[in-house]
């Protein structure tokens, strides 16, 4: 259907006054408040926000899937005119997958790791329709075709935990598809895809959309994921509609200060200067290093995998080094090495004047302090048993320090990265993401090391916490004249960040130099199709 004639068309979907109350203990009354929201036929929507702000709220109200704390106080869900509202489970359960389906941010988290991939395609079949098994076989051999899978059957036999971030979201999107339901729901679908995977999966999405003619409601806190994909844009704050209108207008001409806000937070892949002293001192130097994981066993028909090959690199003080790269490029594999938590099969890592790769653990100990790392998720990095000052000075602790000295250290380092001194009292479940992920760079500082590996560590984050984690990083290398590896699969956020990038992929590094070489004149075609990729990199952002 013609977006221009979708206005003469019922909507596809139509939120009335949607009210989602939270419990009564939380600092709001709502999670949203009186949310008026249509989709039509054909058209993609995005809904941008950032966490907190009610986006998957809203999508597991439409499925009938709200959790138990939240209470859907007021308002309609018209999908093709009927409400959903008043309908019991049973009668919901039958829309799922036929007229409406939701695509979950995380597909290792929503599909079941003890079924092979095709009896899972095969239970929404059975579920939903009549048809014998040969159908059935048929039907999900065809829906893998379509979402970009050429051997079907090695998918169909395939457990989740075999296949690749992308490959098992492709499978959730033939799941959601397969009974060519109508409204299409994607909550965050490629937050944790590299980028070329990431741009794998919208191009995928797009045309699916097209070819069936279905409507989709995108949730997303990526404004360059918005740029390439949406009709519309509704942006929300703590469970209200600040904005709304067409992609244009409200990404180069947005109206109110807090979309404003988002914009401009926004990384780009214009590269910074490096300012690093060339005649610092050098923290890690790199040579050889290559690490191979063997077969997993004597009879195993698996070959060893070679997972880093030959990398050389340094670090002066001072100095941010950018490691990027799509999933399985070997980065994190490199990280781990360079902090010795896996042992390299060859090669030397200096720390300093130390040569780390291959000493015992027990010699290890006393260099540990002056490598510290901050990963992924800040949520499964800190103990939940565990206070913020607790855990904020157990490794000084560990190496001597008094206990009044490392609370003195701790309060110190809370206000290094912007946090109250007194919230040492308080447990990691009671801070927002951003706010663990601070905690979690106290923690890593508390040990004074001299070389600090962020592993990912703004990738999870809404774009605006992750402006401020940069730049909190940022402001403390230069005060601290800190030497930094940062890990990561987006090219803005190392545009922003980093003085020098390596380009890894399979293993070996296909490209180094300054940031401002990498980013404005790639010379590898790996690089040049990293930089391609990037969601939203030809689309003018309103200044």
């Amino acid at each position: 259907m013609s977006l221009a004639h979708a206005d003469l068309a019922p909507a596809l979907l139509e939120l009335r006054g949607l009210t989602i109350g939270l419990p009564q203990q939380s600092d709001r009354p709502d999670a949203v408040s009186s949310l008026n929201l249509t989709v039509q036929r054909g058209e993609i929507v995005c809904l941008v926000g950032e966490s907190g702000s009610g986006k998957s709220s809203i999508a597991l109200a439409i499925m009938g899937l709200l959790p138990a704390g939240l209470t859907l106080r007021d308002g309609q869900i018209l999908l093709e005119g009927q409400d959903l509202v008043p309908l019991h489970t049973t009668a919901l359960r039958a829309l799922r997958a036929q007229r409406m389906a939701m695509i979950f941010q995380e597909p290792m988290s929503a599909l079941n790791p003890v079924m092979r991939c095709g009896a899972q395609l095969d239970e929404v079949l059975r579920e939903h329709t009549l048809l014998d098994p040969a159908a059935r076989t048929t039907k999900m051999h065809a829906i893998l075709h379509e979402v970009g899978f050429t051997d079907t059957s090695q998918i169909i036999a395939a457990y989740p935990h075999q296949l690749s971030g992308g490959q098992r979201q492709r499978i959730m999107i033939a799941m959601a598809l397969v009974l060519e339901p109508a409204l299409l729901i994607a909550d965050e679908p490629t937050t944790a895809l590299d980028v070329t995977t990431q741009a794998q999966i919208l191009q995928l999405i797009a045309s699916l959309q097209q070819r069936r003619g279905m409507g989709v409601l995108f949730i997303t806190h990526d404004f360059g994921i918005v740029a390439e994909i949406a009709h519309r844009v509704l942006v929300l704050h703590a469970g209200q509609c600040v904005e709304s209108g067409t992609r244009t207008a409200v990404l180069q001409q947005p109206q109110q200060a807090y979309t404003q806000q988002l914009i401009r937070a926004v990384p780009t892949l214009i590269a910074r200067a490096s300012n690093v002293d060339p005649n610092a001192a050098v923290v890690l130097r790199v040579q050889g290093l290559s690490k191979t994981y063997d077969a997993p066993g004597w009879f195993s028909r698996r070959k060893a995998t070679q997972a880093l090959h030959q990398i050389s690199l340094e670090i002066r003080r001072g100095q941010t080094l950018g490691i990027v790269g799509e999933s399985g490029s070997g980065k994190s594999t490199l990280a781990r090495c360079v902090a010795r938590l896996i042992e390299p099969t060859q090669g030397n890592i200096f720390l300093g004047g130390d040569d780390i790769a291959h000493r015992s653990a027990a010699s290890l100990r006393p260099l540990r302090r002056r490598v510290q790392i901050v990963f992924q998720d800040p949520y499964r990095s800190l103990n939940p048993r565990m206070t913020v000052g607790e855990a904020l000075i157990e490794g000084p602790l560990n190496y001597g320090v008094s206990r009044s000295q490392a609370l003195q250290n701790a309060a110190r380092l809370l206000a290094l990265v912007q946090l109250d001194p007194a919230v040492m009292s308080r447990y990691p479940h009671q801070f927002s993401g951003g706010q663990r992920q601070r905690l979690c760079i106290a923690r890593a500082l508390a040990l004074a090391p001299d070389l600090l590996i962020a592993d990912e560590a703004v990738s999870a984050l809404d774009v605006s916490v992750q402006a401020q984690v940069l730049a909190l990083l940022e402001d403390i290398r230069t005060k601290l004249h800190l030497a930094m590896l940062f890990i990561t699969h987006d090219l803005r956020v190392a545009a922003q960040l980093c003085h020098h990038v390596a380009v890894m992929s399979h293993g070996e590094i296909v490209e180094h130099g300054s940031a401002t070489e990498i980013f404005s004149h790639p010379q590898h075609p790996y690089t040049q199709t990293l930089l391609a990729a990037a969601p939203g990199r030809h689309f003018a952002f309103a200044q």
